[in-house]
């Protein structure tokens, strides 16, 4: 279901592409996190031999011991998760 967000401005002209490059800049933003959250897992990866998948597979039902790195590996996740929703989001939205 489609939502709307109302903005009120005297000057629509102008206002328009300024809102149109904040959500790009938004976008941006976001995929420039998601690449460095991305070479942060990978490093957990490489260190501890294991994708990211099956760490959260085995970390969440805590077959795993809650170690400061696993910790910040699981922290990364998460991490993740919210920012590939919030590409979503934002990717989602349009102007009219």
């Amino acid at each position: 279901m489609l939502q709307q967000i109302t903005i009120e401005t005297p000057n629509l002209i102008q206002f328009e592409p300024i809102l149109r490059t904040a959500l790009e800049r938004e976008i941006h933003l976001v995929e420039y996190a998601i690449l460095r959250t991305q070479e942060r897992l990978s490093e957990f990866e490489k260190k501890f031999g294991m994708k990211t998948a099956e760490f959260e597979r085995r970390f969440k039902p805590g077959d795993l011991e809650e170690t400061l790195d696993f910790i910040e590996w699981w922290g990364e996740v998460k991490t993740l998760h919210l920012l590939d929703e919030k590409l979503t989001v934002v990717k989602a939205a349009r102007i009219k």
